[in-house]
């Protein structure tokens, strides 16, 4: 007999999901799975959108509009302030060019003879230069050029007056309005502080009905949660009102099931306790030893169709070992001869009801033992805890892998009554398993025989037990 234990990583999960092919499978990748994503996203999508239009419409008629006209008006102050230098200057320049800064906040500048300017825009870099530029133009004040080397603080427009250059520094608010940065900002702000409060109470309902999926989850994992009460909208309410009353009917079906099988037990035991201490006292024939052995076989199915009637429905769950449940289970064995392995990781906390489980395992690592020569066990981690139990018999026909799990169905070729069992051993163990919440199907083993994967939830087990 061998009394391997191999403690060894679970083997990774392989296989790449397949890549979207299309652009709505590629944009359905990329929307949120959660109810609060997808909520924020409609909340947000549209205010984005409604934003991105406003200061579209916001930047095309009114900033645009405010600086064409600003540019219009600076470049008729220039012309004023040209004609004007003609009609008033007699003698005294330097005079007129200093009240023309101190009344217009022009600064004007009469370049040395012989300077020459391009009869074109060639250095104004900004939008707002384009635009007086375009004025210029349309004023017709003759040769001129725009020199943004000075922006932000000026924009230097240099204008051939008759054969003078003369340079005209125009201001930057003049020109240039910052109003539409604070609308923007106003706008932006809003939006957010909006999106801050939407999303808030948007939280506080998804938390209604993630405490509503935590309760359910728990409940059909064993775990009682009394403190549960429906919050959130009326809605939420509602189905958390549901909750409770078909938890509570539940409840109250499996405690009169357990009450009445209570009774049943304790009415076909004490009978055919009596009839077994009658055979005994009647001697030993053939006709004694083989009521004898009906007796026993009653009493064997008997108690098979009270375990599974009952289905420990009523154990709590708890944290538990399952590496070491496990590994209990499968000692248990092989004091009775079997040789097992098993491999995974060192250590699983887990919410299980451990007696359930306990049983669910000795069923199928028993049946294991009964049609192979050895038994391997697997305790694999990922989106699910899978117990994986192998062997090397003869198998199950896949045709008849479903049939097993009905109640009292037998195998009549190498899995029948005469190699163990009256057929209730897998309806019992994927009892077990769906009332953890998982599943239990059988496969075909890479050792020969057959496999039986026992899949568990991999939910966060502290959010079940939260209050």
């Amino acid at each position: 007999m061998s009394s391997t234990v191999e403690h060894s990583a679970p083997p990774a999960r392989t296989g790449l999901a397949r890549a979207p092919r299309t652009l709505a499978g590629r944009i359905k990748a990329l929307l949120p799975r959660g109810l609060f994503g997808r909520s924020v996203l409609l909340l947000a999508a549209p205010l984005i959108l409604s934003q991105i239009v406003g200061t579209w419409v916001f930047y095309d008629r009114f900033w645009v509009t405010i600086m064409r006209r600003n540019a219009d008006a600076a470049t008729s102050d220039i012309a004023l302030v040209l004609e004007s230098r003609h009609a008033l200057v007699t003698g005294d320049a330097r005079s007129f060019l200093a009240l023309v800064e101190r009344t217009t906040g022009y600064r004007m500048t009469v370049l040395p003879p012989g300077s020459s300017i391009a009869p074109s825009l060639n250095a104004a870099k900004t939008r707002v230069g384009r635009y007086l530029a375009a004025a210029l133009r349309d004023r017709n004040l003759g040769p001129f050029s725009i020199d943004g080397s000075d922006w932000p603080s000026n924009l230097l427009v240099r204008i051939n007056d008759g054969g003078e250059v003369v340079q005209v520094a125009v201001p930057r608010d003049r020109l240039y309005t910052s109003l539409v940065f604070v609308v923007l900002s106003w706008m932006v702000g809003t939006a957010l502080i909006t999106l801050a409060i939407a999303m808030l109470f948007l939280r506080n309902q998804v938390r209604s009905l993630r405490r509503l999926a935590i309760a359910a989850e728990a409940f059909g994992r064993g775990i009682d949660k009394p403190s549960f009460r429906p919050q959130g909208a009326t809605e939420v309410r509602q189905a958390a009102a549901a909750f409770l009353n078909m938890r509570q009917r539940i409840q109250r079906q499996i405690a009169q099931r357990t009450e009445m099988l209570a009774g049943i037990s304790h009415d076909l035991r004490t009978p055919l306790t009596r009839m077994r201490l009658e055979l005994e006292l009647m001697g030993d024939s053939e006709d004694v030893r083989g009521l004898t052995a009906d007796v026993a076989e009653m009493l064997k199915m008997v108690e098979a169709y009270l375990g599974f009637a009952r289905g420990e429905g009523d154990e709590p769950a708890q944290m538990t070992d399952l590496v070491r449940l496990v590994g209990d289970v499968a000692a248990a064995a092989r004091r009775e001869g079997a040789e097992i392995a098993i491999a995974g990781p060192e250590t699983l906390e887990t919410a299980v009801r451990p007696d359930a489980l306990r049983r669910c395992l000795a069923n199928l690592i028993g049946n294991a033992q009964r049609h192979g020569g050895h038994v391997w066990v697997t305790v694999m981690v990922g989106r699910t805890i899978d117990i994986i139990i192998d062997d090397d018999g003869p198998g199950i026909p896949e045709s008849a892998r479903e049939s097993v799990f009905q109640p009292f169905f037998r195998l009549e070729n190498s899995r029948n009554a005469g190699t163990g069992g009256i057929g209730l051993g897998l309806t019992i163990a994927r009892d077990i398993m769906l009332s953890h919440g998982g599943s239990l199907v059988l496969e075909t083993s890479p050792q020969g025989g057959l496999r039986a994967r026992c899949v568990l939830p991999a939910t966060d087990v502290a959010l079940l037990f939260e209050s």
